[in-house]
Order: structure tokens, then sequence, then C-alpha cells
């Protein structure tokens, strides 16, 4: 029972601090476009100056790609509190419930990635290259380690309860 509610609580925990970024990022929602529009304009890279991507100029196109973030942040919080919440209502059960339960809990993790490495690595380190500036590094490496605790939260989570 211990470990399942440790489970519980590591799972909620994602749900918080996606939670927690998302509201971070709406509280500070001009200077979270600053960034944005920093690591698309392709600004101060000159370690790798030619690129195959396209800059990103256009304000609206940055305001439409910072609320997409910011609702995948929302919505991995929310869907991973309420697998939290489930995991919490069937932790007396028997194996089978309990691991049923984990499904939320398994879909906000995977939105939570989604935001973590397909977003901020996979576009922003790898195709807007923002590893090459203070700011872009700084945010990709606390991408990488979001998206770590949440993968091994979620692998800790997936271990069989018997």
């Amino acid at each position: 029972m211990a470990l399942r509610l440790i489970k519980t609580l590591l799972v909620a925990a994602v749900g918080l601090m996606c939670l927690f970024y998302a509201l971070q990022n709406i509280a500070n929602l001009n200077a979270a476009h600053g960034f944005v529009s920093a690591v698309f304009s392709n600004a101060g890279h000159e370690a790798y100056p030619n690129t195959f991507f396209f800059a990103i100029e256009s304000s609206l196109i940055v305001w439409i790609c910072l609320i997409f973030i910011i609702a995948l942040e929302l919505l991995a919080g929310i869907v991973a509190l309420a697998g939290a919440f489930a995991m919490l209502r069937a932790r007396q059960g028997d194996a089978l419930a309990f691991n049923s339960a984990k499904y939320f809990a398994y879909v906000g993790a995977g939105i939570a990635l989604l935001v973590w490495f397909g977003l901020f690595t996979v576009f922003g380190g790898a195709f807007f290259q923002m590893w090459q500036t203070a700011l872009g590094a700084g945010s990709l490496e606390g991408s990488f380690q979001y998206l770590g605790s949440i993968a091994l939260v979620t692998l800790f989570v997936s271990m069989p309860d018997q």
C-alpha cells in the first residue's frame, strides 16, 4: 500500500509541476512571448549561423505557439492530476484495478513529455537551435530536467503492482 501511495503522490507532483509552469507562463505572459520570439527569430546564433530552418518574425504566430505550449502544459497537469485522483481512489483495490487507474497518469505524463521533449528539445533545441544562446540553453537544460523527472516517475509508476 505504501508504494501505491508514493506512486500516486509522484503522479500528483507531475500534474502540479505542469500546472505551475503553465500558471507561471500566464503570470509572465509578455516575458514568455519575448522568450519564444527570441528562440523563433534565430537571434544570437553565432555557433551555427547557417541553418536549414526558417526564422519566424510574426508576433501572431509566436502568440499562437505560446498559447499552444501553455494549453498543453495545462492539459498535462489536469490529466495527470485526474490520474493521481483515480489512483488514490483505487489504491485499496486489487492490482488490476490499481493498474487500470494509472491510465490518465500515463496520458498526462505523455502530454508533458510531448511538451518538454517534443516541443522544447526537438523543435526548440534541434530545429531552432536554442542551445546557441544563454537564454535558450538555460531553457533547454530545464526542459531536460523536467522530461527526465517525468520519465522516471512514469517508469516507477509503470512497475507492476501486486
